[in-house]
């Protein structure tokens, strides 16, 4: 097997390669693969899409001498899988085509790899080194890794402020159904790229009352992020944007409500839980089954401060526009981590963590 810092150099491609297959390989994760003969790659690939050939069988195809390959080593950011799902499990596929050494950033935690393909690969006489750039691979996996090791999506809180603290305008029974803009239309614009690449976006009912939002795509071409509307009063109507048949829509209703007759389109689905009994794990149970491993945190004020203050969040985005309201709605107020900063024209925005 090659020796050295090389590793990381083929590993830190495979990490490259996964990034290509992001907002598509869900609830899979993000795996790229590189495989060098004598010092030289002589193929690559990556997971495109979920149901799709993984990262490995990719760049297998694309070797054109098959014969170097028992020769060569094969490196991927993610422990091949060893089991049968959609595909055919990669780690026997290495095993069988024979070749002789793997280098794997990251184990997969999952509870049905969790070393498995590990344990194949070696005793099928591979030789298996674990661990290079492990930071790194689980950092692109983050979504994979809290869903499998938390037992719950990774969480994204997203906002606009004011100069002066505010995320909205004070509002009455008169005030129009619409949103109030802070941030400019390059802010817009990433906001719905970002909705690309995550699975669920999820608000509350005031945030439907008072904005009437779509939370769809709009802007950026990807696909539509499940929609998941906190309604515990079940006061929302069908005309709502959030109800429309862009996306598919889980509206959560408290179960006293559960006898109120709502009928909607067939994208939308009903589900109700006790809000006053361990509401939080009910709701993680409910995306848990739709197999939701990331969702983004649109709401408003007391939806965002709820999910701050029971700690259940990883990464906090928040814009910062240049209008002042003096009075209003205030923005959540949090102790976070700085790890990136961006200016979008006349905008802030910075990447937060806990």
């Amino acid at each position: 097997m090659i020796k050295g810092t090389v590793h990381e150099k083929y590993v830190q491609r495979c990490i490259e390669l996964a990034k290509l297959g992001i907002g598509n390989t869900a609830p899979n994760p993000l795996v790229g693969s590189v495989i060098v003969y004598n010092n030289r790659v002589i193929g690559e690939g990556y997971h495109k899409k979920y149901g799709e050939p993984h990262a490995e069988v990719n760049a297998i195809n694309s070797v054109k001498d098959k014969s170097l390959l028992k020769d060569s080593t094969i490196y991927v950011n993610l422990e091949p899988c060893s089991h049968f799902g959609k595909t055919p499990p990669c780690a026997n596929l290495i095993a069988s085509i024979g070749i002789p050494n793997v280098v794997i950033g990251a184990v997969d935690t999952a509870t049905h790899v969790s070393g498995g393909g590990i344990k194949f690969l070696e005793e099928a006489g591979c030789n298996v080194l674990t661990g290079v750039l492990e930071k790194e691979s689980r950092e692109l996996n983050k979504r994979f890794f809290t869903f499998h090791e938390k037992k719950r999506p990774y969480i994204i809180l997203k906002w606009a402020q004011t100069t002066d603290g505010f995320i909205d305008i004070e509002r009455n029974n008169e005030s129009p159904i619409q949103p109030t803009w802070i941030t400019n239309e390059y802010a817009k614009v990433l906001v719905h790229k970002w909705r690309s690449e995550e699975q669920a976006i999820l608000v509350g009912t005031n945030t439907v009352l008072k904005d009437n939002p779509s939370l769809t795509t709009r802007n950026w071409k990807g696909k539509n992020s499940v929609r998941v509307v906190l309604d515990r009063n079940m006061k929302l109507a069908r005309y709502f944007n959030v109800f429309n048949s862009e996306a598919e829509t889980i509206l959560i209703g408290d179960i006293r409500h559960s006898t109120k007759k709502k009928v909607f389109q067939n994208n939308i689905g009903i589900k109700f839980v006790n809000y006053n009994n361990d509401f939080y794990s009910k709701l993680f149970q409910i995306l848990i089954e739709k197999n939701i491993q990331s969702v983004i945190i649109e709401g408003g004020g007391s939806i965002l401060n709820s999910f701050i203050q029971n700690g259940l969040w990883d990464e906090a985005r928040i814009f910062i526009g240049e209008k002042e309201f003096g009075k209003g709605v205030k923005a959540p107020n949090m102790k976070i981590k700085k790890i990136g900063y961006d200016v979008l024209g006349n905008n802030n925005l910075t990447f937060n963590r806990k």
